[in-house]
């Protein structure tokens, strides 16, 4: 329902009819230029996908979730949490890759990106891209030690070679463990389910250390019991947030590159998303959207929601006073 037209406040993007203007993340501001005036929180679309091992497209995945994050509003209903407010929001555009069919090569380019950002003292919400992209974010934001990471997904990601290659969407975490980048004891992965290729598939999760959460147990013994175990095994040390649209159910969400059956619901997702409010989030993503593979918008409007539920938990640590 929309407000009353009286009290709308044009000058304001966010108040303005949401189908009119240019899309920008939840209509912030656009500053590309982001050194000149930092904000707290810079939200940054990563339009790379040659990472994928199956269906492509979530090099579109940004401009989608770009047109959809302006069904966002100021407010969470449900938490009260209102990150425009509290802290100072831009999207700060897209992390450029000049040679996309170079892969390691286009890491390092996002890395030098994220390095950027890290360097004005922003903390990153990114869009991807497939997952592979989380390997070089990583690179950039955890030099200065290994952090801990909450990890939402059907698949855990720790895989190694396949067709020729490490650096595919299926290995950025084992990778990260080997770089010195996580510290696989603080790392808990959530929803995973599918079919394997081989029993050994996630051999590096358990062997490592991280503790997996199967969507099975998610099940059984509710996704708040999760979510808080998982923020027990972090503390109170940075952490890193992934979240995988295709941790979703494909009912909700068909426009990713490999779905699987029996996922999670969108309120399960949303739960929590929300109780990561007061951990130490230095830097969160939102990856595998593909829209070519999307029905109505749905998949990228969930990853929307999703982005926003990490951006209010995300400004909780960052308030301005």
């Amino acid at each position: 329902m929309a407000a009353d037209s009286e009290k709308l406040d044009f000058d304001d993007p966010m108040q303005r009819p949401r189908y009119t203007g240019l899309a920008s993340f939840f209509r912030l501001p656009y500053d590309e230029n982001f050194e000149t005036d930092p904000p707290d929180i810079g939200v940054i679309g990563v339009p790379y996908d040659m990472g994928v091992t199956n269906r492509p497209g979530p090099r579109h995945g940004p401009r989608e979730v770009r047109n959809q994050s302006s069904l966002m509003r100021r407010i969470n209903q449900a938490t009260g949490a209102s990150p425009f407010e509290s802290c100072t929001v831009k999207d700060i555009g897209d992390a450029w890759v000049r040679k996309p069919f170079e892969l390691e090569g286009a890491h390092r380019e996002i890395q030098a990106t994220f390095e950027r950002v890290k360097a004005a003292g922003i903390i990153p919400l990114a869009c991807g891209g497939d997952h592979s992209i989380s390997l070089p974010i990583l690179r950039a934001l955890a030099k200065d030690g290994p952090v801990g990471m909450i990890h939402i997904d059907a698949h855990c990601d720790t895989g190694d070679d396949y067709l020729g290659s490490r650096f595919h969407h299926g290995a950025p975490f084992k990778i990260a463990v080997d770089e010195g980048l996580l510290d696989p004891k603080r790392v808990a992965q959530i929803g995973i389910r599918g079919s394997l290729f081989d029993r050994e598939m996630w051999k590096f999760s358990y062997d490592s250390g991280m503790r997996v959460m199967m969507i099975e147990e998610v099940e059984e013994k509710g996704w708040r019991h999760c979510i808080e175990e998982a923020k027990a095994l972090v503390g109170d040390g940075p952490i890193y947030v992934s979240f995988d649209i295709d941790s979703l159910d494909p009912a909700i969400a068909p426009g990713t590159g490999t779905p699987e059956a029996g996922g999670l619901t969108m309120r399960e997702a949303q739960g929590m998303v929300r109780a990561l409010a007061g951990l130490n989030i230095m830097g969160a993503d939102m990856v595998e959207v593909s829209p070519p593979f999307d029905v109505g918008g749905v998949t990228a409007l969930n990853g929307a929601t999703i982005m926003f539920e990490l951006l209010c938990v995300m400004a909780a640590g960052r308030e301005t006073g």
